[in-house]
């Protein structure tokens, strides 16, 4: 029979993408203009999913207010992780529903239908398999989970963040799980005290049960770090063709203003005389380009404001941000702090989180980062990692 439900793992904060993830969780971070989330939805939607089941946790009434009970006729359930404790807990919280195959995925990536259509496949023409993975040939599966098949295409081993030399698929986050793989998550030492799905699924590889994986050559995007978010609405912006589908039609703008595809410019967006916007740039709901501005390989999001003369490159803005007028973010690349790890040479020119002030004539050195709430008075030159509700001179 074939699987018309879904879990989908929506309740984590994305901690590496802070400042970004402070007032609200990595799934409802724009992916283009839409948050990541809903592209998730899109995919299951299209591949048939009629209902879905959403395990929330960190910032839930985000994504509850958002979406409500329904998506595009698609029925909504949300379940509360009240601790977040691992993707493994993430799942277990949604056990009471499951008495059947479910078809899984994580929420805070984007992945395409045709993932979701080959997994699907695979389980309806496949053994008593307990799990049927999704995976990707992918160079860099350091960050992420490795997965090593035999050559009729059963998993023998799953790794997160490989580091040894051998030649792994990425785990694309994308699985049909039957109600039995419940009891392997459910184990008696978690690592870090996090129960974590992927080792639920070694241990009952470990216990001698089958699980498949089936290679995709589908489209899977992840946004780790607040830099690749540039890069994923790029490979979006790549995917949408002519002007009419890009530009709202309640946008305005100027005659005089140049859009250099691709673009995405959403509704009520201004972009004032002689501004250029593009290539490779977003404008959320609501967002003004001021007179003689260039936004340029950047995602700014809703409710933000771009001074006359400001200049954006490489920058990625939260929500009702204020750039005065003449301010440069001069684009990377640079290097960029998260947490204690130093990534160097990363394509960040800044990242300004929601509600950052800037009065103008401000200089953003490559791979700075503004924390909400900050205030940044006229002609201050700033650099690395500012707080949040910091106020700079």
């Amino acid at each position: 029979m074939p699987i018309r439900s879904a879990v989908v793992l929506a309740a984590g904060e994305g901690a590496r993408l802070r400042p970004l993830t402070k007032h609200r969780p990595k799934p409802m971070l724009p992916a283009a203009t839409k948050p990541i989330l809903e592209h998730v939805f899109d995919a299951l939607v299209d591949a048939g999913i009629t209902e879905i089941t959403v395990v929330v946790g960190y910032g839930r009434t985000h994504v509850q207010s958002h979406f409500g009970s329904t998506y595009r006729d698609a029925a909504l359930e949300y379940v509360v992780q009240e601790k977040q404790l691992g993707s493994g807990h993430a799942l277990l919280a949604a056990e009471p529903d499951v008495s059947e195959p479910r078809l899984v995925l994580n929420g805070d990536q984007l992945v395409a239908q045709r993932i979701v259509e080959d997994v699907l496949a695979a389980y309806d023409d496949g053994d008593d398999a307990i799990a049927t993975l999704g995976l990707i040939r992918h160079e860099d599966v350091d960050e992420y989970g490795g997965v090593i098949c035999d050559d009729d295409g059963y998993v023998t081993e799953i790794v997160e963040h490989p580091s040894d030399d051998r030649t792994y698929q990425l785990n694309a986050g994308v699985y049909v799980f039957e109600p039995e793989l419940f009891e392997y998550l459910r184990v008696p030492d978690p690592q870090l005290n996090e129960y974590s799905l992927t080792d639920g699924i070694a241990n009952a590889i470990a216990a001698g049960e089958t699980v498949r994986g089936v290679t995709s050559d589908g489209v899977w995007i992840d946004a780790t770090y607040p830099w690749d978010l540039l890069t994923v609405s790029a490979a979006l912006l790549e995917r949408v063709d002519g002007v009419e589908s890009t530009v709202s039609p309640d946008a305005r703008i100027h005659e005089s203003a140049t859009i250099v595809e691709p673009v995405v410019i959403s509704a009520d967006c201004v972009v004032g005389p002689g501004s250029v916007v593009g290539p490779n740039a977003v404008l959320g709901d609501n967002v003004t380009v001021g007179a003689n501005a260039i936004v340029e390989h950047s995602v700014i999001d809703a409710d933000t404001r771009v001074g006359s003369g400001a200049t954006l490159v490489d920058c990625v803005t939260g929500r009702n941000v204020r750039v005065g007028t003449g301010s440069t973010v001069v684009g990377g690349p640079g290097d960029v702090r998260v947490g204690n790890r130093v990534h160097e040479n990363e394509r960040l020119g800044a990242l300004l989180a929601d509600r950052v002030r800037d009065g103008g004539g401000v200089t953003y050195a490559p791979g700075t980062i503004v924390g909400s709430d900050a205030v940044l008075h006229a002609g201050a030159t700033v650099r690395g990692t500012i707080d949040h509700e910091t106020e700079v001179q």
